[in-house]
């Protein structure tokens, strides 16, 4: 991520062209899709965009996507996916050349903790590890030091190109500590469970976490328990990406809801009515 990127957060939302660098399969269900297109251009980490996915005209609705990684000079951007409907299998078919459209940047994505903040703790649960890729980046732009906590079902599940991919972005000291549900790789357990016993070892000033909500309400949790300040990027059906549908709804602690696709879908975990 180019240090440019983050003086463009006021990158307006709009319609690109994409084209199909590589579309391969990593792990089970679950693609790497590199595209180029000028999309990459004010795209802030944590963001996501909407895709057209060619094949089936009746498909009305994009398909929205956190991105990876981008990079401003080559115009391309690195999606973590998984198939689990129609629309994500035509997009597991599309190949090297083929071309779509591709509506964003779309939201608010992660914010730079305080100068004074030290070290942060990253966690994933399954494809949510795609947006913590990003602020990895993020992280390691700005020379903050963190580790990682990437959750997964099973090991056959784990996309280790992702993983490989976040290795040279951490500092001397930093960590990718794998837990999966069924022990087959890693620590046996939830990411919750391995969180709290790091946090018996280890001391940290921010934590930003992006997965199934169950696991996002168990690490609020213990931030809110350790008084660490803490971002959740929540997941809802955006159907539009702009605001129009207003089907994202996100309940709020302070009473009504806010729009996951406007004001997310990156927030302030002390924020969200769990």
């Amino acid at each position: 991520m180019s240090a440019e990127r983050h003086d463009m957060a006021g990158a307006a939302v709009g319609s690109h062209d994409f084209v199909v660098i590589s579309n391969e399969q990593v792990a089970r269900d679950t693609y790497r899709l590199e595209l180029s297109s000028h999309v990459s251009w004010g795209l802030m980490p944590g963001q996501f965009m909407n895709f057209e996915v060619p094949g089936d005209g009746s498909h009305i609705l994009r398909i929205p996507l956190s991105f990876a990684s981008c990079d401003l000079r080559s115009s391309h951007v690195v999606i973590y996916y998984v198939t689990v409907g129609e629309g994500t299998r035509r997009l597991s078919a599309m190949r090297h050349g083929d071309t779509s459209t591709v509506v964003g940047p779309c939201g608010k994505g992660w914010r730079l903790p305080e100068k004074e903040a030290g070290r942060c703790l990253l966690v994933s649960g399954g494809i949510g590890s795609a947006p913590i890729a990003a602020a990895a980046g993020m992280l390691a732009q700005a020379g903050i030091s963190y580790d990682v906590i990437a959750g997964f079902q099973t090991a056959a599940r784990i996309p280790q190109r992702l993983l490989d991919e976040m290795e040279p972005l951490l500092a001397d000291d930093g960590r990718i500590l794998i837990s999966t549900d069924d022990g087959t790789q890693g620590f046996a357990g939830f990411t919750t469970q391995l969180m709290e016993q790091l946090l018996g070892e280890q001391s940290y000033d921010c934590v930003l976490t992006c997965g199934p909500e169950v696991m996002m309400r168990g690490v609020a949790a213990l931030c809110a328990r350790e008084g660490i300040a803490c971002q959740v990027s929540m997941e809802r059906m955006m159907g539009c990406g702009f605001g129009a549908c207003s089907c994202c709804n996100v309940p709020l602690v302070a009473g009504g809801y806010a729009l996951c696709c406007q004001d997310g879908p990156v927030f302030d975990a002390t924020e969200v009515a769990w």
